[in-house]
């Protein structure tokens, strides 16, 4: 397989600067984390609170039902660099879908990854004055009930979207560009919880 646009980072931690890992197991239940954002492009009621997890531990849930709910990390400014999230579907007639956002410049403007466990499909979108553009759809299993990981690696104008450590998306768009906040993402009734948020930038 080819090495990605990005370099997959010449393949190191070293080449991320500042990055962070973040578990929720310290923080109360029944509230949205202490350092996050929360709210919804379009219309609706998200609900994010922290939970007891399937596994133990204890999760960022979403619960609620919206357009595209999202929670982002408060005070970060990422331009390039990547952001990754653990995540298990749990239910959603309409939708089960978790994903990740970068760029985020406020709740109608970011780059959102998705993957879904009713299509089987990652897919890769730009938000843009509350509307979202499709760029990219990938058939890939995404299992309910299963944890998955999702990755997104960017730099300038280069995007890569990983799925359980396969590449699925590796393309160019600048529709949004400089640094923004980084999060996570769902959508409609999709009930998904979300253990592990990770983050950094990108080393010069």
């Amino acid at each position: 397989m080819k090495q990605s646009i990005i370099g997959i980072a010449a393949a190191t931690a070293a080449a991320w600067v500042g990055a962070q890992s973040i578990r929720f197991d310290s923080e109360p239940t029944g509230a949205a984390p202490a350092g996050w954002t929360c709210g919804v492009t379009g219309h609706g009621s998200p609900r994010w609170t922290v939970e007891p997890g399937q596994a133990g531990g204890r999760v960022l849930l979403q619960s609620g039902n919206g357009t595209f709910p999202w929670c982002v990390r408060s005070g970060t400014a990422v331009a390039d660099g990547f952001v990754e999230a653990r995540f298990q579907p749990i239910s959603g007639r309409q939708d089960q879908a978790g994903g990740v956002v970068w760029r985020w410049k406020d709740g109608d403007n970011y780059y959102v990854a998705r993957a879904n466990a009713l299509e089987n499909n990652v897919s890769l979108y730009y938000t843009e004055h509350g509307s979202r553009k499709t760029l990219k759809y990938v058939d890939a299993p995404v299992a309910r009930g299963q944890p998955h990981t999702l990755r997104v690696e960017f730099a300038g104008d280069q995007i890569a979207v990983w799925l359980d450590g396969t590449r699925y998306i590796d393309m160019r768009d600048a529709h949004i560009a400089g640094p923004g906040a980084v999060g996570v993402w769902t959508k409609a009734d999709s009930v998904t919880a979300f253990s592990e948020f990770s983050y950094g930038r990108a080393a010069r």
